[in-house]
């Protein structure tokens, strides 16, 4: 695990983003675990939630000139990853949607930077389950000019089956022909956590936790490649 992998999945914990019950995802599945990024709610956190996505990016190495994060959950995601990409050296432009357009002032579905022919486009989202978030980006941003959708960077991979037997992640990138990566998988995390005490003392994953997370995925994960 990289160094910012690891301070990521610090991030998760320490700010308790990483809750484990019996969860109804909105697939209708019931899981394990649950990822709720909502809890990153200071500075501090949204800033080390920007600082690993920007690292993300740089280091698979996509080339991109504007940040997009779909509305609501991906607007504070744009913002702090083009932030930290501009503290480490790469100053970028960054947007996102409008849930409805504005018919007023300067109008448009975007606000920031507003995607325009030749852009090279990249995408943060939160967790990829179905994919749909991401279909629907890559939908937006191409009816709105001729741009490249270069790559997605997403903060987990469930690592679940999508429509067939492969993970969401692996189909979508093949059905949209560009590099889709998480920060971690839910497997990188539960080998960083399992056995590891917390705060309060008390372990983190421990084997029960962890043998539900990989029962559920024996059920409803999907293969890589």
């Amino acid at each position: 695990m990289e160094a910012y992998q690891a301070a990521f999945v610090d991030l998760l914990v320490r700010h308790e983003v990483l809750r484990f019950g019996d969860f109804t995802l909105k697939s209708g599945r019931r899981s394990p675990y649950f990822i709720n990024a909502g809890q990153l709610r200071t500075g501090a956190a949204i800033g080390g939630l920007g600082r690993a996505y920007a690292a993300a990016l740089l280091r698979h190495g996509i080339a991109f000139d504007l940040v997009f994060g779909p509305s609501y959950k991906g607007v504070p995601l744009a913002v702090a990853t083009a932030i930290a990409l501009a503290d480490a050296g790469h100053d970028v432009a960054y947007t996102f949607d409008r849930k409805e357009a504005k018919d007023h002032g300067e109008g448009g579905v975007f606000v920031g930077a507003k995607p325009a022919d030749g852009m090279r486009v990249v995408i943060v989202d939160d967790v990829i389950t179905s994919g749909i978030s991401i279909r629907e980006a890559v939908d937006l941003l191409k009816r709105s000019a001729d741009v490249t959708v270069s790559g997605v960077i997403v903060a987990v991979d469930r690592q679940e089956r999508g429509r067939g037997e492969r993970t969401t992640l692996a189909e979508l990138e093949d059905e949209l022909g560009i590099p889709v990566r998480p920060i971690v998988t839910i497997r990188e995390i539960v080998d960083r956590l399992h056995g590891r005490a917390g705060a309060e003392g008390a372990v983190i994953i421990d084997d029960a936790r962890r043998a539900a997370i990989e029962g559920y995925l024996a059920e409803h994960g999907g293969r890589a490649s």
